[in-house]
């Protein structure tokens, strides 16, 4: 009986394996957790890991939500961050986590772009295989909800409400639109329940340079379905929120200034850049405004004793991170997204490190990672997409709304790389809409 169980597994194995077939599928014996591989595009395989919550109620008028959570950088792992670092059932030191969002929702993490954490390429070596598009990476997001949600009639009653970080926000809404077009065409068996972007980087010159406007005071309708990690998943708050824009000019210099992060002369010195970046962007020079955001993050680093972005009470000197950094290192990193990651590892304790975590005792537990896919973010995936690190996503948001989809805008109180000192509100066009589609 056991060799010919053993047989029969090996022939599953095998078939899984073979060209044309999509999904290599696994999970825990109680089925509380399933995760797999979808070969998205032929070459290109994309990691997922699926949480059922304990805490399931069901509840016909009130269906039981699934959160697909995607992360930033681009390239950073929404299998490794935002589940063991954010919002996942155990934290980084595999201790259980109180607030995990598990407790309202399905939770379904996934590694993307391909290249991200566990997701790979076959050939690094192929410059046609990363996404070089935000509108690729929902297209290849789109292929595997169809594999995940398209033979399974449970997930298929539950809404999907994608949350997003950072980057990730732009791959929410092409993905938002992308899995709307496959749903009306019949190809896609899901509901989309609405779409919350965490500090998304939808709008860079928003963030990086507040377009130059006349005094002037928005009122603006927000029905809001927040995701929240203590109270409820969704709240619905209508409120009347006043946006002033006093002659909105820039951006991060005037926050830094504003908190005592930089000085006059660094003021002067980053509005300089954060001009020459404006500029770039209304001629079309998505690449050169990419290397000169980096440039600008060199110019405040060098004025704030380099200021943690994603938290400005710290930097260089009470950083517990930045600080164990030598200098040249630091300087380094601000051309890459690793500040990101970095800022993220904080939430271990100082004896953890995630990608050993990942690569050890989550690669032993998950067995389908090949042996030569190490965990973490493939420098590959973020150069593919510096000619859209730059580009705006306003226009899809605003595509969203229009076709009734609820989307949520929030940011955190103490980053300074999607400031909310000069909100990018007045850059979308909800306020025109009909009430029932206003954000």
């Amino acid at each position: 009986m056991a060799k010919l169980l053993f047989f029969f597994l090996s022939i599953v194995i095998f078939l899984s394996l073979l060209p044309g077939d999509l999904a290599i599928t696994a999970g825990t014996e109680d089925g509380s957790e399933q995760w797999g591989y979808v070969e998205v595009r032929p070459k290109a395989h994309m990691f997922w890991w699926l949480y059922k919550s304990p805490y399931r109620v069901e509840d016909p008028s009130k269906p039981w939500p699934v959160i697909l959570w995607l992360q930033g950088g681009p390239g950073a792992s929404g299998v490794g961050l935002g589940n063991f670092l954010e919002i996942g059932p155990l934290d980084g030191n595999l201790k259980p986590r109180n607030s995990t969002w598990l407790r309202k929702a399905d939770l379904l993490f996934v590694d993307s772009p391909v290249g991200a954490g566990f997701s790979y390429v076959d050939d690094v070596r192929d410059s046609s295989l990363p996404v070089k598009t935000d509108v690729e990476a929902a297209i290849d997001l789109t292929t595997l909800l169809k594999e995940v949600f398209n033979g399974n009639e449970s997930l298929q009653q539950s809404p999907l409400y994608v949350v997003a970080e950072s980057y990730g926000g732009k791959f929410a809404v092409t993905l938002g639109l992308s899995a709307l077009k496959a749903i009306e065409a019949g190809e896609l068996k899901l509901k989309l329940g609405g779409i919350a972007l965490g500090d998304s980087w939808i709008s860079p010159e928003d963030f990086v340079v507040c377009n130059s406007i006349s005094t002037s005071t928005y009122t603006i309708f927000f029905l809001v379905r927040m995701f929240h990690y203590f109270y409820t998943l969704k709240c619905q708050v209508k409120t009347f929120i006043k946006v002033s824009l006093l002659n909105c000019k820039l951006s991060w210099g005037p926050l830094l200034k504003a908190v005592s992060r930089i000085d006059n002369n660094g003021l002067s010195a980053s509005n300089s850049v954060a001009q020459m970046i404006k500029q770039q962007l209304s001629d079309g020079q998505f690449v050169e405004a990419e290397h000169s955001f980096f440039l600008l993050e060199e110019v405040i680093g060098n004025y704030s004793n380099y200021v943690d972005f994603y938290n400005f009470m710290l930097d260089f000197d009470n950083d517990p991170i930045e600080g164990s950094t030598n200098v040249a290192l630091k300087r380094t990193s601000t051309k890459t997204y690793s500040k990101y990651l970095d800022s993220s590892s904080r939430i271990l304790s100082t004896s953890d490190d995630l990608p050993t975590l990942m690569d050890g005792v989550i690669r032993e537990k998950l067995k389908i990672i090949p042996t030569n896919v190490s965990w973490g973010g493939q420098p590959f995936v973020f150069q593919a997409l510096i000619p859209e690190f730059m580009k705006p996503r306003i226009k899809d948001v605003d595509e969203l709304l229009a076709k009734g989809i609820n989307v949520t805008v929030y940011n955190g109180q103490a980053r300074s790389y999607r400031a909310t000192i000069e909100p990018h509100a007045h850059s979308l066009s909800y306020m025109q809409l009909p009430p029932k589609q206003h954000l």
